[in-house]
């Protein structure tokens, strides 16, 4: 995963969005474009973009697909965020 994928793929208000609801727990792309003012096929498009950054998972169940979010994507990501936390210089003046 490149991570600039992953932060160009949470940057857009429908994709943060469509992460809080996999938070949730699975669901496929009618019940997420349920909560959104856009398309099922733009829905589609949003998550192929969480997809190719990592973020979520699909496992085809039938003739649907359900998404989820993927732990290790987030895993990866948080990995890389805690390489700018120093626990020493949280305190320190000008940080």
């Amino acid at each position: 995963m490149i991570f600039s994928d992953a932060f160009v793929a949470i940057a857009d208000p429908n994709r943060r969005y469509l992460l809080e609801e996999l938070r949730r727990g699975p669901k496929t792309v009618n019940e997420l474009a349920a909560g959104l003012p856009v398309s099922r096929p733009a829905v589609s498009q949003h998550l192929k973009v969480l997809l190719d950054a990592g973020l979520v998972n699909a496992k085809a169940e039938g003739t649907r697909r359900v998404y989820a979010v993927s732990t290790a994507g987030f895993l990866r990501l948080n990995i890389w965020l805690d390489q700018f936390w120093d626990v020493e210089e949280l305190g320190a003046p000008g940080n």
